[in-house]
């Protein structure tokens, strides 16, 4: 009998066990799903932020001629993009537009990364990143080589979602309840 009621308590401490471990694994799923775009936050907002201040501490970049100038970017992908038009649009005043997307990037990147308006900022991130795909990395041949496309879906998943946890929006949808 002795031998018996020792298997009963093994089968019995494993079955505990597991079920603990269950709890916790289902604990960690739900922690991991709630936080789990936060990385992608991070690195969409970091990323577009340093892009516009790159931009914005490059006084070649704000030129219409030269090297490394928005307007000659513009000049050498107009042939070869999907919409002529909008590099036709840039090429009016390519400071401005210079200006437009480096701005836009910093605001796009601030938004992100304290979540505030994130789905419109995950918005003007999508935006920013088509107009750059369809027009400056539209020739890149494999298409999987040009990372304006990855940024693009990358967004995706923050307009959709929007960021509900860490973030400004979070804090502002708990005060309006709070004050309902």
């Amino acid at each position: 009998m002795t031998g018996r009621a020792n298997r009963t308590d093994g089968a019995t401490g494993w079955r505990a066990t597991y079920a603990r471990w269950q709890v916790t694994f289902t604990r960690w799923k739900a922690l991991g799903s709630r936080y789990a775009l936060i990385p992608l936050r991070l690195f969409l907002g970091i990323t577009f932020v340093y892009a516009g201040l790159d931009k914005l501490t490059d006084s070649a970049f704000f030129a219409a001629d030269g090297s490394g100038s928005i307007g000659e970017t513009m000049r050498a992908v107009r042939d070869s993009s999907a919409i002529p038009g909008l590099v036709d649009l840039a090429l009016k005043s390519p400071a401005g537009f210079g200006y437009a997307i480096a701005f836009g990037e910093i605001a796009v990147g601030i938004g992100t990364l304290i979540g505030l308006y994130a789905r419109v900022a995950a918005l003007g991130g999508a935006l920013i990143s088509l107009s750059l795909w369809l027009t400056v990395s539209w020739q890149v041949n494999p298409y999987y080589l040009g990372n304006d496309l990855a940024y693009l879906m990358a967004w995706l998943p923050l307009l959709l979602a929007g960021a509900s946890e860490l973030s400004a929006d979070r804090l502002l949808a708990d005060r309006r309840r709070r004050i309902s």
